[in-house]
């Protein structure tokens, strides 16, 4: 039996955020889960989130967990409540115990680095989503992202700390992109270095790689599992 790829969202997006990949996934041979988390729901947390993937997985055996952005939080947590062979992280966020996604921008230093890229870029550090998040995502899909409207997240999630003593004990790879704005190459693999002891794959393109370069993302998926 192949194994299931389960691909998580970031924090604000659903399981659109995924159409591109699923289907090559599929195609592939693979069964795919691709559960929406309850993002804007002021009563659901981590630990919610982390109900609704294990329910979706159920009995299921040899699940490759992928975890886009804030979903970095949720993964691991999953790990420990069911059997999962690989845990891919993408373009993520890597929780440490006892810290909440509240603390982690400035127990890492995120918004020091995101200022200074922008900075070496040129770019001004307004929020603009545009900018930010689509500015390699095709015209035609941008287009469709925004006319589905925005999911805000709930503050919920950001409140209480990340429940694990320890990262799960499950082999772990961590995908980043060079072109990221949100979370710069360089800043990715100094978190990556100090919380996982590993040192990050890398892939062009922006924060949202499922949107902007779907076959690359999924041919990286493909070769994870299939390298072993």
């Amino acid at each position: 039996m192949s194994a299931t790829f389960v691909l998580l969202p970031g924090a604000g997006t659903d399981s659109w955020y995924w159409h591109l990949v699923a289907p090559r996934l599929r195609a592939e041979g693979f069964d795919v889960l691709t559960p929406d988390l309850p993002w804007t729901d002021d009563a659901s947390g981590l630990a919610e989130y982390a109900d609704v993937v294990v329910e979706a997985i159920g009995d299921r055996k040899d699940v490759v967990l992928v975890a886009q952005s804030m979903s970095g939080f949720v993964a691991p947590m999953v790990c420990e409540r069911v059997p999962v062979s690989l845990l891919v992280l993408v373009a993520a966020m890597t929780p440490k115990p006892g810290e909440s996604p509240g603390e982690w921008w400035a127990a890492t230093g995120q918004e020091r680095a995101q200022r200074e890229q922008a900075e070496r870029d040129g770019r001004t550090v307004d929020f603009d989503p545009r900018e930010l998040f689509f500015h390699d995502v095709p015209a035609d899909v941008t287009a469709e992202a925004f006319e589905r409207g925005e999911r805000n997240p709930s503050d919920t999630p950001f409140e209480k700390p990340w429940p694990l003593a320890a990262w799960p004990d499950v082999p772990t790879r961590f995908l980043l992109c060079r072109d990221d704005r949100l979370f710069p190459a360089d800043f990715q693999r100094r978190v990556v270095r100090e919380r996982l002891g590993i040192v990050p794959d890398e892939m062009d393109g922006g924060h949202l790689p499922a949107l902007a370069r779907p076959h690359e993302l999924t041919r990286r998926l493909l070769d994870y599992v299939r390298s072993g």
